[in-house]
């Protein structure tokens, strides 16, 4: 298990994190959401043993890999003299490194372009390599910071069969992302980080089940305001209207219902399900933000 204990840091006058605590189970992968700015990086980046001054603890019981959200590949040489650099900072060699360079170059779907130089590589490319860096020692742990950050789909695929692979192996994986469907799909746990502060974590059907909406959406043309006079809570959202209620399912009949009285095809009819950019939304709020001080 990872363990986080009221780790703070400043930059100057600016809290970045805030006593965060986090207990990370082994063997899962566990998502870690926030807003620009909210300290996201500045953690990984502590985790990770880049930052050194902070305040409060931490415990990495074992190896650790490290993705970070730049690209830290040097891109005059080739993948394999990248990946062989990597290796030997990790006290890799002889066969043993040889051994590692192949699983990982073909783990990573860039076999055939092994002698070929990184400044000929995609931004996908590039992404798969930088991923491929942190896995040669085989660590216990691995911190992917936006690891499908300006990806290709074919690259995000290949990145998600990889987490999936090293899942089934056993690593545990904290990961970071802006979208929530990676994190949905991927993540066993989750916690969402504002403003340097955990608002909120657990397994993310717990978290689904908790901030599950009573309602109903339905979306078509002439559907109007009028129908939900007596509505207590509805309101606009993707062209169409949320329609919150006690009991759903009577609603979505009597919706059902009034669209056949006035002869109207829905495009969309149906209960809500609770998704994490809902709970990320009514943890942190829906104002844009940018970035300060370069962390995310």
């Amino acid at each position: 298990m990872i363990r986080v204990e009221d780790v703070s840091k400043h930059y100057g006058s600016k809290q970045a994190l805030n006593k965060v605590e986090l207990h990370v189970p082994a063997g899962v992968c566990y998502g870690l959401i926030g807003p620009n700015g909210s300290g996201k990086s500045t953690l990984m980046k502590i985790l990770a043993g880049v930052i050194r001054e902070y305040e409060g603890k931490f415990i990495v019981p074992g190896s650790l890999g490290y993705v970070p959200q730049e690209i830290s590949l040097e891109e005059t040489l080739t993948a394999f003299d990248n990946l062989r650099f990597f290796g030997k900072i990790y006290g890799l060699t002889g066969a043993h490194l040889a051994g590692r360079i192949e699983a990982v170059l073909a783990a990573i779907g860039l076999k055939e372009r092994a002698t070929d130089k990184v400044n000929t590589f995609s931004g996908g490319m590039k992404r798969r390599l930088n991923i491929g860096c942190a896995l040669l020692h085989e660590p216990e742990f691995v911190i992917m910071d936006e690891p499908t950050v300006g990806v290709d789909p074919q690259s995000r695929r290949h990145i998600f069969l990889l987490v999936e692979q090293l899942k089934r192996q056993g690593t545990t994986i904290i990961y970071t992302s802006h979208h929530m469907e990676e994190v949905e799909s991927l993540c066993d746990d989750v916690a969402f980080i504002d403003r340097g502060k955990i608002v909120e974590q657990g397994s993310i059907d717990a978290l689904l089940r908790r901030y599950a909406q009573s309602a109903v959406f339905i979306k078509g043309e002439g559907v109007v305001r009028d129908w939900f006079e007596l509505v207590e809570r509805v309101e606009e959202k993707d062209g169409g209207w949320l329609v919150h209620a006690e009991e759903p399912l009577e609603t979505l009949k009597q919706l059902s219902m009034r669209c056949q009285e006035e002869k109207i095809s829905p495009t969309q009819l149906g209960l809500v399900e609770a998704r994490l950019e809902d709970i990320f939304f009514s943890l942190t709020g829906t104002d844009l933000r940018d970035s300060e001080g370069g962390d995310e």
